[in-house]
């Protein structure tokens, strides 16, 4: 069985994390979805807050379990569920030097697991959850930042900010 895990931060899940959620249902047999927590950075979110909203993106996906995990390097975290994959993905120049950077420590604490990369199509590329979280709260940023989310997330977007529907 192939088992992989793709983590973030999730705060918020944005189309993009959910493209390669799908992504990762079609190539492996079992994919964990873990929020992760860095204990360096701030989140608008609270860890519950994070995995409740990616529930909600991923539900009806087969073969899909959502967990968190706090102050662990990825790839411990996924030698203890199992896991023999990484999946991650790459949206610009940036994010490939970091991703390889990280591909190597983790293949140098542990050979077994396989980084898997992902590039998503370009309307998901520019999107992030930093971008999303930046464009909350102008007049009218409900239009702005619909397409860009999933709907459950639209919705804890709209109850916590305000605006309307």
């Amino acid at each position: 069985m192939k088992k992989a895990v793709y983590a973030g931060s999730f705060d918020p899940i944005t189309n993009g994390h959910l493209w390669m959620v799908k992504q990762g249902v079609d190539l492996f047999d079992k994919l964990v979805v873990a929020v992760g927590t860095n204990p360096d950075k701030r989140y608008t979110f609270s860890v519950q807050e994070r995995v409740d909203m990616v529930e909600d993106a991923v539900r009806g996906l087969d073969h899909v379990t959502v967990d968190s995990f706090t102050n662990a390097f990825l790839v411990r975290y996924a030698q203890e569920i199992g896991a023999q994959y990484i999946l991650r993905g790459i949206r610009n120049e940036g994010d490939y030097a970091y991703e390889r950077a990280m591909r190597h420590v983790n293949g140098d604490m542990c050979r077994e697991i396989t980084t898997v990369f992902l590039m998503p199509p370009r309307e998901y590329a520019e999107v992030s959850s930093g971008l999303v979280k930046g464009m909350v709260g102008p007049e009218g940023w409900e239009d702005i930042v619909r397409p860009y989310v999933p709907e459950a997330t639209y919705r804890f977007l709209i109850e916590r900010f305000g605006g309307h529907a």
